[in-house]
Formats: structure tokens, sequence, C-alpha cells
């Protein structure tokens, strides 16, 4: 349960410097149109902050702690969501910068989003299937 809250404050944290990254970052670049930087303070809030407190709170009800899927799904999912933090961090910056990228490398920022999505979903389907395998026992 420690690991799960550790983790839960460190996506907190992340989810407020990402925050004040895009204010500052937008307003000393004097941007004013719309970026990815805009929602990744909300994406890292709920799905860092919010999954694992609920997910601490499952501890204390349950013993998906012990459950075989719950470990799969925290390995993916703290590979694929840092992922996707990175890859939204990066398109979002160079919005802001303006930045002209190369169909390859637009492509390439693009193919890693949607593999860390697909990750993401995957993630989430096992635990889904592991907290129901704790809260409904045969």
């Amino acid at each position: 349960m420690k690991r799960v809250m550790n983790l839960s404050i460190v996506y907190f944290i992340l989810a407020m410097v990402s925050g004040v990254f895009y204010r500052e970052f937008t307003k000393s670049n004097e941007f004013m149109g719309h970026t990815t930087l805009s929602v990744l303070h909300t994406h890292i809030l709920v799905l860092g902050t919010a999954v694992f407190l609920f997910i601490a709170l499952l501890f204390k009800v349950t013993t998906l702690e012990e459950n075989t899927l719950y470990k799969k799904f925290y390995i993916l999912y703290n590979i694929s969501f840092p992922l996707l933090i990175i890859m939204m961090g990066v398109r979002g910056s160079l919005q802001v910068l303006g930045t002209t990228v190369s169909k390859g490398l637009n492509g390439m920022i693009s193919g890693i989003s949607g593999i860390s999505h697909i990750g993401i979903t995957i993630a989430f389907l096992m635990l889904l299937i592991a907290i129901k395998k704790e809260l409904v026992k045969d």
C-alpha cells in the first residue's frame, strides 16, 4: 500500500508541476492557441493521482495487492502512462514553440502516443478484471 500511495503522491506533484509549466511556458512564449499541454495537468491528476488513490482504498477492503493480474497491471500501466505523459509534453511543447516537424518525427510521436494508449487500455482492462475477481467472489 505504501508504494501505491507514494506513487499517487509522485503523480500529484508531477500534475502540479505540469500545470505550472503549461502556464509559464505559454506565457513566456506569448502563446494563445490550443496546445496538448493544456490537458496534461488533468491527465496526470486523474490517470495518475486518482487511479492510485482509488487502488490504495481498494487495498484496505480487498486482497487486490496479491492479485497476479493487478501486478501485471501495475507494471504495464507504469510503463505506458509515463510514456504518454512524455509524448504529451513533447507534442505540446512543439505546438507552443511553433516548431514544424518532419512527417517522420510527427509519425513517431503519434505512434509512441498510440502505443502508450493501447498499453493503458490493456492495463485498465486487467485492473477492472482483477477488481471484479476481488469484489465478486463466487
